[in-house]
């Protein structure tokens, strides 16, 4: 066979969701070559599996995996399978001796929210956002929660702009805490924050600490409140939508962008919206989604980014919520 021939082979074989991940990084030729030669292939015996993974594990024998900047590459798909948090925190146990942060800011990752806030309460808000971009954001936002209230809107315009945290500074927050928790101290370049970061960190600490910070991030840095606020509402978010929030908000999407947006997500995150219909409904919608033929990834996109606008409507109207809800009040 020949390699596009193993290649589309080696495709089929994949899961979709696997398989469209590494279609997305073909050119276009590429993909219709690949394409071409699936459909050709007809039907696909037991020997021609066996010689296209045959091909591959040969190709790969030749070629090997250099060990250089491992823990980079590591680190690098940590980040984009949970998020720099907790890639971060992860990346603390796999990393080898001497390669990781000293222990007392490992050991802060497991403290918790009262008793690091004691050890942090007067410090400087850069110091505080360094040790907040390693916690677990629930633990943070608690933390955050602690504080002054106006450090709280330095601490999360400085988590949000942080960027690599050169060794020395990372040092001197490890001695402080060092001094603080009796433990010996390392040291170790990260690259911390990030308005994801920020944004989970708010998403945690409530309604009342975003409608106080983000206005006051807005009148410091515009754009920065934007792309925060873009982190904080994603159409992902929705999946953890409770039936009835999910509810009220299908009734305030058309059914035709509904049934866009779920062109484009995947089939296991649309029963977060059809547990919200009843069978009948989501049997319709099902069945619109199957017969809407080919759509444009962009138009699903808008599609998605439209039912995201009517979602900030509604939790700013209070009718839907994300996040843990933090210091909301209720009656």
């Amino acid at each position: 066979m020949a390699d596009a021939e193993r290649a589309a082979i080696m495709v089929m074989l994949l899961d979709e969701e696997q398989a469209a991940a590494i279609l997305r990084q073909l050119g276009p030729e590429e993909l219709q070559l690949l394409g071409e030669k699936m459909v050709a292939l007809g039907d696909i015996g037991p020997q021609q599996i066996t010689q296209a993974i045959s091909g591959f594990v040969s190709s790969s024998d030749q070629q090997g995996i250099s060990a250089q900047g491992r823990p980079r590459q590591v680190r690098s798909l940590m980040n984009r399978a949970v998020g720099y948090v907790k890639a971060d925190s992860l990346m603390q146990r796999i990393m080898p001796q001497g390669e990781n942060t000293g222990p007392a800011l490992e050991l802060a990752r497991w403290l918790t929210p009262q008793a690091l806030i004691p050890l942090i309460a007067d410090e400087h808000p850069q110091a505080i956002a360094v040790l907040l971009v390693q916690l677990n954001p629930e633990i943070a936002a608690q933390v955050l929660h602690a504080l002054p209230a106006p450090i709280q809107t330095q601490v999360v315009h400085r988590v949000a702009t942080l960027g690599p945290v050169s060794p020395e500074a990372l040092a001197m927050l490890e001695t402080l805490m060092e001094q603080r928790i009796a433990l010996s101290h390392g040291k170790a370049a990260l690259t911390m924050g990030g308005p994801r970061e920020a944004a989970e960190i708010i998403n945690q600490a409530g309604k009342v600490a975003e409608k106080r910070i983000l206005p006051e991030i807005s009148r410091i840095d515009k754009a920065l409140a934007k792309q925060i606020e873009s982190e904080m509402f994603k159409f992902e978010h929705l999946f953890a939508l409770d039936p009835q929030a999910m509810g009220a908000l299908l009734r305030e999407v058309e059914s035709e962008v509904l049934i866009d947006a779920l062109k484009g997500t995947a089939e296991e995150d649309r029963e977060t919206f059809f547990r919200a219909m009843s069978s009948r409904a989501a049997d319709g919608v099902r069945d619109e989604i199957a017969a809407r033929g080919r759509l444009k990834m962009a138009e699903a996109l808008d599609a998605q980014k439209a039912i995201v606008t009517v979602a900030r409507r509604l939790a700013a109207d209070g009718v839907i919520q994300f996040g843990a809800g933090g210091d909301d009040e209720y009656v």
